[in-house]
């Protein structure tokens, strides 16, 4: 009788202390004496989804800081100040020296138009600019991206940011395509404000003879900006990869420019015509095409099409080398 009625009171306690320690569990885990009911409490994967959350938002926020920074790096710099201001000189020079020419208008369409409208100022300007100059300042940005932090021996913390390789290669070729966008609007923009003032910037008449308003040139201006700064962006790509190459900024902005020079001499040797559709810089001339009434889009779509090939080519290419780099610096 007296081990029945033991049993008995003993059973109600086990049961009440388990029913107690669920609702216990569920608020912080807190229960009664008994080990069996902090078991559901260490099993709990509520906190999990909020602990995983946060980490992301400090990725995203980390990628827009890095991204910020590297802008700030590129712009603040004296030496690319010095490039951009060069670029800016360039359209200067062009509007002036015809203002001041006592002989007729001679050279190519664009300049023979700049005394009727202002605004040829900017194209012939992209036009002086397009072989050298431009592409010069975008290796220059290129060439650095990768081998300068190698040099300088600040690539190895960047990787230390919760950005990893891929990220940060990507935040580098972004900074580099706003440099090559706002390197070639820099040009047009001085140039159309140069153009404008010392010419009149009436309607503007067209490679083919038909006349457009100054409103529809600015536009197709625009356009013309765009497509060249595509190009611009293919050759910071194929940069980007000569970078991870190498730890000197200085030998791969040469590669690159010697690589951008060839491509015009090897466009430029008629035994090589064959070629010259596959090379990115055979389609920049066509953004003249723009200023044609109708626009000839085909040459457009071909170089933007052959542009973004080399694009993906060139990053593909400097993902693949940086993601296995034994990053020593």
């Amino acid at each position: 009788m007296s081990a029945e009625s033991g049993a008995a009171d003993v059973s109600p306690t086990v049961t009440t202390h388990h029913d107690a320690a669920a609702p216990g569990a569920g608020i912080g885990g807190r229960a009664g004496s008994h080990v069996p009911a902090a078991a559901p409490s260490s099993a709990q994967p509520m906190p999990l989804p909020a602990a995983t959350g946060v980490p992301r938002r400090g990725r995203s926020g980390t990628t827009h800081r890095l991204f910020a920074s590297e802008l700030a790096l590129i712009f603040r710099r004296r030496r690319n100040l010095a490039g951009l201001g060069v670029l800016a000189v360039v359209p200067i020079i062009i509007a002036v020296a015809v203002k001041v020419s006592s002989g007729g208008p001679r050279g190519a369409d664009f300049f023979a138009d700049i005394a009727g409208n202002g605004m040829f100022v900017a194209l012939a300007a992209l036009t002086v600019e397009m072989p050298l100059f431009l592409p010069l300042a975008v290796a220059a940005i290129a060439g650095d991206s990768v081998a300068g932090e190698a040099n300088v021996g600040s690539l190895r913390f960047l990787l230390t940011a919760p950005v990893g390789r891929s990220r940060l290669l990507a935040v580098k070729y972004a900074a580099v395509a706003v440099f090559s966008l706002s390197a070639t609007l820099l040009v047009a923009v001085v140039g159309a404000i140069v153009g404008l003032a010392l010419f009149p910037g009436s309607r503007m008449t067209m490679l083919s003879g038909q006349q457009v308003s100054l409103l529809d040139g600015l536009g197709r201006t625009g356009l013309a900006v765009v497509y060249l700064s595509i190009g611009f962006a293919a050759l910071g790509a194929i940069g980007l990869f000569i970078s991870t190459l190498t730890e000197q900024p200085i030998g791969a902005m040469i590669a690159i420019v010697l690589l951008n020079v060839g491509m015009f001499i090897a466009d430029a040797i008629p035994q090589l015509s064959w070629l010259a559709p596959w090379l990115l810089t055979h389609w920049w001339t066509s953004f003249a095409d723009l200023f044609r009434t109708p626009i000839l889009w085909d040459n457009v779509a071909r170089g933007t099409i052959t542009a973004l090939v080399y694009l993906a080519i060139g990053y593909a290419c400097a993902w693949a080398r940086f993601g296995s780099k034994d990053v020593t610096s």
